[in-house]
């Protein structure tokens, strides 16, 4: 099988590495890559933000499976173009992927579907943030209603932030999505969806949004992430996929675009059960790394099987014993604007992926965006792998980066429980 990965963060290194395991994978490239990818796969032009350029490499290369990892691509309709053209594809239509382009279209979806998520209201003008506002809080919770690269949220109890992030957006032409606060552990969990409906989770997971221990500081794409969880009942993601997943399947369905291939559920369980957070349309980063380091069955045939409709047919999954925990070192600046262009020096150890890398013509690898390497450790237990992560860390150096050095502490010590 002739597979292309769209994409050039961790998750596509993490993706590409599992498929360059796989022995049913002839062929494999990657656009636009890393320089982590470069080392395992192809490297062909293409705009991953322009669907026709998707499906014309994909022609070209005569892919015969793409998947496509980030959510700019299928929102503007890369999975679309690559099917039109007689290519299996992994990943939503446009229209399915506003689960994730549009905050509003996916608590509708969740509504009508009877799927318990937390009260908002939608608001696209200055007049009106005041008397919204004042339904809310005293936690407020204020996203961006479309794209925002898990950047475009701030949670806070103070009003007048919560009142400034609103107006930033609303003054830069985009809806304000006001949400009341969840409290209680929060839980990333990965679900396969073929044309079928059939849903197949993989395993829970745990990010950390936040940019400082201690979930201090502005939310970012991802600091970091453990799977599974040791705190959560055995049951959590069967549970999850039949009573939360599945109804969003069918609710699809139903209105006309349905959804294949990763339907990501971000839920927090509170006191009265676990509750939507979010919706996205796609393997999630940095929780991706972590769950795939655990996976054992061959990935080009499960992701293959969920394309084409045959994920009913497959055979159960198999995983690693143990636990997996995802260290991101980010750039300095980052989540504001990153210093780029640094040496990296241990990027190319067992354990690290890449993300905004590349390969400079002299042979230097050097950074080129926020989130520049995820480590992942692996281990019997979580504070193996935790260690295993943070021994990765000090094997790595970027001048002026930061990483957060509780990841999974608390899922460690104990002090977490539902």
């Amino acid at each position: 099988m002739r597979v292309l990965v769209i994409g050039s963060g961790a998750r596509e290194h993490a993706l590409v590495l599992a498929l360059s395991q796989d022995s049913a994978v002839t062929a494999l490239a990657c656009t636009p890559g890393n320089a982590g990818t470069a080392a395992l796969a192809e490297t062909h032009p293409a705009d991953a933000t322009d669907k026709a350029s998707v499906a014309d490499l994909a022609v070209r290369w005569s892919a015969d499976l793409v998947v496509i990892g980030p959510e700019a691509p299928l929102v503007v309709g890369a999975a679309d173009a690559v099917r039109a053209a007689g290519i299996a594809c992994f990943g939503p239509s446009a229209d399915a992927a506003r689960i994730e382009g549009s905050k509003a279209f996916a608590k509708d979806v969740m509504v009508a579907a009877g799927v318990a998520t937390a009260h908002s209201e939608v608001v696209d003008t200055t007049a009106r943030l005041d008397a919204a506002l004042a339904r809310f809080g005293p936690t407020w919770v204020v996203k961006d209603d479309g794209l925002a690269a898990g950047k475009g949220v701030v949670v806070t109890s103070d009003l007048a932030t919560a009142r400034a992030h609103a107006m930033t957006l609303l003054d830069g032409g985009h809806p304000v999505l006001l949400e009341a606060f969840l409290d209680g552990p929060e839980v990333s969990l990965f679900c396969l969806v073929d044309p079928n409906g059939t849903v197949v989770p993989l395993l829970p997971a745990q990010d950390f949004k936040r940019v400082g221990d201690g979930d201090h500081g502005p939310n970012t794409g991802g600091m970091g992430a453990y799977s599974p969880l040791p705190w959560a009942p055995d049951t959590l993601a069967e549970d999850i996929a039949r009573t939360v997943v599945k109804p969003v399947v069918d609710e699809m369905a139903a209105r006309g675009n349905p959804f294949t291939g990763l339907l990501y559920a971000g839920l927090a369980l509170t006191a009265t059960g676990p509750q939507v957070i979010e919706f996205n349309c796609r393997f999630g980063d940095p929780e991706t790394q972590a769950v795939l380091a655990l996976l054992r069955t061959p990935m080009a045939g499960l992701l293959h099987a969920t394309a084409t409709g045959a994920l009913a047919e497959h055979p159960p999954l198999e995983w690693a014993d143990g636990y997996a925990v995802t260290v991101v070192i980010a750039a300095e600046g980052y989540p504001g604007r990153p210093r780029t262009g640094d040496v990296i020096a241990g990027s190319d150890t067992h354990g690290v992926l890449h993300a905004g890398t590349r390969r400079r013509e002299d042979g230097a690898i050097v950074s080129t965006g926020g989130r520049v390497l995820s480590v992942v450790g692996t281990g019997d237990t979580l504070a193996t792998a935790r260690k295993d992560a943070y021994r990765l860390a000090t094997t790595v150096h970027l001048a002026g980066s930061h990483h957060r050095t509780d990841i999974a502490l608390r899922a460690e010590q104990g002090a977490i429980s539902v």
